[in-house]
């Protein structure tokens, strides 16, 4: 599933051209997760303005409201001039005067929503729970562990819950735990303010990192201009169940956690 710095490495391969283009056609193919909510022709003519990131979510502000887009489990973006004509696994193209963004989605787990705003009900419903971006300046050390002080759960799927912090998917978790040295199974609300520091710290630190490296291709993801990314080849403890830990040379254990696989290093990752 692509996560945040996949999706943000997509957004930071198109949302220079596309920026005040103007739209020419919007249109949609199999059904996705949800549905457009509007006639594809309502953005027509209107001006793409900027893409964000919430989360997961690219947001494309339009003069005529808002496109809210999700990859799901096996979903890319491609921008370009001149696309090839789209195939049966193509559910969403939106031609402009600088070229067409098209979703490549297998499994159909993407969505594509318009909202007229970040007020409108269906976009509340979709970002409304999301908690602080970890990139920003909003993510505070204090303000995390005060918010992990009130979590029992273990911090692994604290952190993949994403209401106390948002993105931080299976690959960076488990990486930014081995980081800060935190085994995935401790309740949140163990964790004392030195080590939640540790861990906030890691969280900026790995994915920066992946953003820095294009993100993490597992299977298929690339990004808008068709790059792969390079991340997964430096992971230290992700998908490396029984080889050697790069500190300790113990091998890397893996167990499942709420249906994830979960990769840690018992001798470097404290309980």
């Amino acid at each position: 599933m692509p996560e945040l710095p996949e999706v943000e490495v997509t957004r930071l391969s198109f949302a220079d051209r596309i920026a005040g283009a103007k739209i020419i056609s919007l249109q949609m193919g199999k059904p996705l997760r949800w549905p457009l909510g509007c006639d594809p022709s309502k953005l027509v003519g209107h001006t793409v303005l900027q893409v964000r990131r919430r989360g997961k979510y690219l947001l494309l502000d339009t003069s005529g409201g808002l496109l809210l887009i999700h990859l799901g489990m096996s979903g890319s973006l491609g921008f370009a001039l001149d696309l090839p004509p789209p195939g049966k696994h193509d559910h969403f193209e939106m031609r402009t005067t600088a070229g067409s963004l098209r979703l490549h989605d297998p499994r159909r787990f993407g969505a594509v929503v318009y909202a007229s705003s970040e007020d409108d009900t269906g976009a509340r419903k979709l970002l409304g729970r999301l908690g602080v971006e970890p990139l920003g300046e909003d993510f505070d050390a204090l303000a995390f562990h005060a918010a992990l002080q009130l979590r029992q759960t273990a911090i692994k799927q604290v952190l993949l819950g994403g209401e106390i912090v948002v993105g931080v998917g299976n690959i960076y978790a488990s990486e930014a735990l081995f980081m800060a040295g935190i085994r995935p199974t401790v309740r949140a609300a163990r964790l004392s303010k030195p080590r939640a520091a540790r861990l906030h710290a890691a969280i900026r630190e790995v994915l920066a990192q992946a953003v820095a490296k294009g993100g993490s291709t597992l299977k298929d993801f690339s990004n808008a201009q068709g790059d792969s990314g390079y991340f997964q080849l430096e992971a230290r403890v992700y998908d490396r169940t029984g080889l050697p830990c790069k500190v300790c040379l113990a091998p890397i254990r893996s167990m499942r956690q709420g249906q994830r696989s979960t990769f840690f290093c018992v001798n470097c990752q404290k309980p």
